[in-house]
């Protein structure tokens, strides 16, 4: 039943991580790419919109510098990136070709998406291309990327492009089946369906051991939750599996599928939600949160017990309720000093409208 709608989908991200990219020498794996572009060649013969997320720049990177391990100076890790990403491009340029499929290479950093004319800038790029029949082919700018402007990994950065277009599918394909439980018992046992992401499902994802990798399936579980509230759903699978894209368009049960959630954010608001980097708190009281929550309402000075970090009108800022657990995210519109010298009364701190509860 929840997979039924998956048949029906024209639009799809499709995120290939490292791993599945790799050989043991952390060198791109010749047949391995192959297969996967091949299963995105048939879907985009059936007239599916592809866009296609891919990590693996660092790793091949590595491979044709000969790092034994994934670098963790700075300027080594781009000098990396910066060589794999050309042999990545032109290994999927011609695999792409030699179907007559044009691909287009998308760099973006977080900045990129954060900021509004940008962000709407980078989402008509990518329209155009779809409509022209090409596939773009997106990664993090890696050589030019740093810490304050990263997207973290590429799972969250294939969240962002899902929610950005909006996209009707994520597939995240990675080395394992999808979320398990017991993983590395003897029982283990792939969840099929998950339809809400709570505490125990957050459990069950551990980080990453891989040299090349950078998420593992923390950062899935997150960029599921970005995706399921812009009302896409995921499917996390195995891209070691041959034909398992075109198994999960026809609605069978592979890997694990994530759940959209009915009450979808519209275009601006998935954009407070999720493209920017919150630059302070409000740590707001019971009623407050319950004021937010269930009645739609502004975020008014008496329900602030406190306010945390440094930021300007404007700026995006978390919402926590009194146990610090972030419930919304919204737009100040006034700094935090303001919010500070509690001066302020009969004003709305964070309008509704520019209010986002995740």
């Amino acid at each position: 039943m929840h997979r039924d709608p998956l048949k029906s989908i024209s639009r799809l991200v499709v995120k290939l991580g490292t791993g599945v990219l790799t050989d043991s020498q952390k060198l791109i794996d010749p047949v391995q790419l192959e297969q996967l572009v091949l299963q995105l060649v048939a879907l985009k013969k059936s007239g599916k919109e592809i866009v296609l997320v891919t990590s693996g720049a660092v790793g091949a990177g590595m491979g044709a510098l000969g790092h034994k391990s994934r670098p963790t100076d700075l300027a080594e890790k781009q000098a990396c990136a910066a060589v794999g990403q050309s042999r990545l491009m032109a290994a999927y340029d011609k695999l792409f070709a030699a179907h007559a499929i044009i691909v287009a290479q998308v760099l973006l950093t977080h900045e990129d998406l954060e900021h509004h004319e940008r962000h709407l800038n980078a989402r008509n790029t990518l329209v155009s291309l779809l409509k022209a029949g090409v596939v773009p082919i997106i990664n993090e700018n890696d050589a030019v990327s740093f810490t304050e402007i990263k997207f973290g990994d590429n799972d969250k950065l294939s969240a962002l492009v899902a929610s950005l277009l909006p996209a009707d599918l994520l597939v995240i394909l990675t080395t394992v089946d999808g979320v398990i439980e017991n993983f590395s018992k003897s029982n283990p046992k792939t969840i099929s369906v998950i339809e809400q992401i709570d505490s125990k499902i957050e459990k069950l994802a551990g980080g990453t051991t891989s040299e090349t990798a950078v998420g593992g399936m923390a950062s899935k579980i997150q960029a599921a939750k970005i995706v399921v509230r812009s009302g896409i759903p995921l499917v996390i699978a195995s891209g070691k599996k041959k034909n398992v894209l075109a198994k999960v368009l026809a609605g069978g049960d592979e890997g694990t599928l994530f759940v959209a959630q009915p009450n979808k954010l519209q275009g601006r608001k998935r954009w407070i939600a999720f493209f920017h980097h919150p630059k302070g708190a409000l740590f707001v009281d019971d009623g407050a949160k319950k004021a937010l929550r269930e009645s739609g309402k502004s975020l008014l000075p008496p329900g602030v017990a406190r306010c945390e970090g440094e930021f300007a009108a404007d700026d995006v800022v978390r919402i926590c309720d009194l146990d610090g657990t972030e419930f919304a995210r919204g737009i100040a519109k006034f700094s935090a000093g303001e919010i500070r010298a509690k001066k302020l009364a009969r004003v709305e701190l964070v309008h509704r409208d520019d209010l986002v509860i995740l």
